[in-house]
């Protein structure tokens, strides 16, 4: 009867097994699934139990060594599934770097991309276990390092595949994942050495790159946008993932939206209310609602309700430059009606019109703040026409004096 050493080191040799055959057989998929990390895996969670209960792991292991260096390569990766397993994820992290490395050494010798899905594992596997890591450390009283290493040893992967070749179809994953660190450790401006390497490519068409990272890819891109105040540029990027964004993916859709819909509201499209409810983004109600109605008040009320989430999303300065669309509505709004009352005189409104509004709206302003706000719209050309100080009046074109926004006219 086999006893329970026996059985432990064959399930260890099976696994060796199946690496080396997926290696001979060049089997992208199963040697892809055999080395991921995570708490699903059923071959890490063998391998892990196969090591805390054999004696002499190495030996076992040796077989692999005929296709040097992943013989080195995993040693180190099942040491990393372990201390995984056993939540150390500071030493997994360590292992599973060492891991990446000898296998790097080797991905470089093959010409094809047979490996790219397991490049992808690897990649995937340091960036969250990286983020683990840092926690730990953070939790010990140490300076968490480790997310900031796996962004170095990415740039490394960048560097391997983005030259000339088949290889450089796997660059787009590895620059999404560089972006997922940077933003997370808050160093965005990282990103744009990557992505002028990606945008002036001449050896790969945008579109070669898988749909998925191509997504990634634009979200991560319009976010950047967002933060450089280019709303244009934003609106192209979020808008370009959102219509290739798989429509059962909710939450992803949700991600992109979180983004798109401050975006649109910047450039005049005001969003159905429906929508927001679908996807949860009920921040975004009553700011939708403050531009229909032109309230000031409920603007700012929104802004200040949500103030935390819109700054940590990197949205709050979008949204609260929308104030100046908020006064074009109630500008409007006066203009409307004194049209209905006079037409031959609707094009003047009194600047004290417009402070009562104001104080209706409990807005704390004086006239020469209204009048600031009127000057605003003008040299923003969210209206047309002039204001004189002396009359307190604020004369609007006769001819189109609220113009189409630049988003309303591409709709």
């Amino acid at each position: 009867m086999e006893g329970s050493g026996g059985f432990v080191d064959r399930r260890l040799a099976d696994y060796v097994s199946l690496i080396t055959d997926s290696l001979a057989s060049q089997d992208g998929s199963a040697f892809a699934a055999a080395l991921a990390i995570n708490a699903t895996n059923s071959y890490a969670e063998t391998v892990s139990s196969c090591l805390d209960h054999t004696k002499d792991p190495a030996r076992i292991l040796k077989q692999v060594d005929k296709h040097a260096p992943l013989g080195e390569m995993l040693l180190h990766h099942t040491r990393a599934m372990q201390c995984y397993h056993q939540n150390r994820y500071v030493d997994a992290y360590n292992s599973l770097e060492k891991s990446a490395n000898a296998f790097l050494q080797e991905y470089r010798n093959w010409e094809s991309t047979w490996a790219m899905e397991a490049l992808h594992v690897i990649v995937y596997a340091l960036r969250t276990v990286g983020e683990m890591a840092d926690r730990e450390m953070a939790m010990n009283g140490k300076a968490p390092d480790k997310l900031k290493g796996a962004g170095s040893f990415l740039m490394k992967v960048f560097g391997a595949i983005q030259g000339k070749g088949p290889k450089r179809v796997g660059a787009l994953y590895v620059t999404c994942q560089l972006f997922k660190i940077y933003f997370k450790l808050g160093t965005v401006h990282m990103c744009r050495s990557v992505i002028r390497s990606i945008d002036t490519s001449r050896f790969f068409d945008f579109e070669d790159f898988p749909a998925k990272d191509r997504v990634t890819y634009m979200y991560y891109t319009g976010r950047l946008e967002v933060f450089n105040d280019n709303v244009s540029a934003a609106d192209r990027k979020l808008t370009y993932a959102l219509e290739r964004c798989d429509p059962f993916k909710k939450a992803n859709i949700r991600m992109i939206l979180k983004y798109l819909v401050p975006v649109r509201l910047a450039l005049g499209v005001l969003p159905k209310e429906s929508l927001l409810t679908k996807y949860n983004l009920s921040e975004y109600i009553d700011v939708v609602r403050a531009l229909k109605r032109g309230d000031v008040r409920l603007l700012r009320r929104a802004l200040k309700a949500n103030e935390n989430n819109f700054f940590r999303s990197g949205v709050y300065l979008v949204l609260e430059k929308l104030e100046s669309h908020v006064y074009r509505r109630l500008l409007r709004k006066i203009y409307n009606i004194q049209k209905q009352r006079d037409p031959g005189r609707a094009h003047q409104v009194r600047m004290e019109v417009i402070l009562k509004a104001m104080k209706w709206l409990e807005v704390d302003m004086d006239m020469d703040e209204v009048e600031c706000s009127m000057a605003i719209l003008i040299h923003k050309a969210l209206m047309k026409g002039y204001f004189s100080h002396k009359s307190r009046v604020v004369v609007l074109s006769k001819q189109d004096p609220f113009p189409k926004l630049a988003g309303r006219q591409q709709q």
